[in-house]
């Protein structure tokens, strides 16, 4: 969380300190004293007292203390691992099938030469360079570039029908 986020709740942030004469929370006078010298509204100083005196909670943190009272489960305790959900392994295996079914029509859309100008630069583990698809077909880096460029339009333009 962002603890300072107004030029007013920056103010506060970093002059509380000084301000504050005591440990523990500001007393009523010293919130309207602080907010006299800093020229903001009491209730921006007593909110970023709230917020400066919250602890963080670790995702994962576990209470040793035996004392029941004081147990607050940390939020691996509580919030549920989807990840292995077969519903959502399912609609996201689908999802990617649909698109790869996308992407193959909109690659069929394309002459065989822009077809493997576009595999070689985006589609496999070893990227080839412009100047090794320009040796390759005896043209220059730039019409690599072009061809690629008219490619990948007419990829975007039949995806997006």
């Amino acid at each position: 969380m962002k603890l300072a986020t107004t030029k007013a709740q920056r103010k506060l942030f970093f002059n509380r300190r000084k301000s504050k004469k005591r440990l523990g929370w500001f007393s009523a006078d010293e919130v309207k004293a602080v907010a006299r010298d800093l020229n903001v509204e009491p209730a921006i100083v007593l909110e970023m007292e709230k917020r400066m005196s919250s602890q963080d909670t670790s995702f994962d943190a576990f209470s040793d203390s035996s004392d029941d009272d004081d147990f607050a489960p940390a939020p691996s305790g509580y919030l549920q691992d989807l990840s292995h959900e077969p519903s959502l392994q399912l609609e996201n295996t689908d999802w990617e099938e649909h698109n790869n079914n996308r992407l193959q029509q909109a690659m069929e859309t394309l002459d065989e030469r822009s077809q493997d100008i576009v595999k070689q630069r985006w589609l496999t583990d070893k990227k080839s360079t412009l100047h090794e698809l320009a040796d390759k077909y005896n043209v220059s880096a730039e019409r690599i570039r072009q061809l690629e460029s008219n490619a990948m339009k007419k990829m975007k333009s039949t995806l997006m029908a």
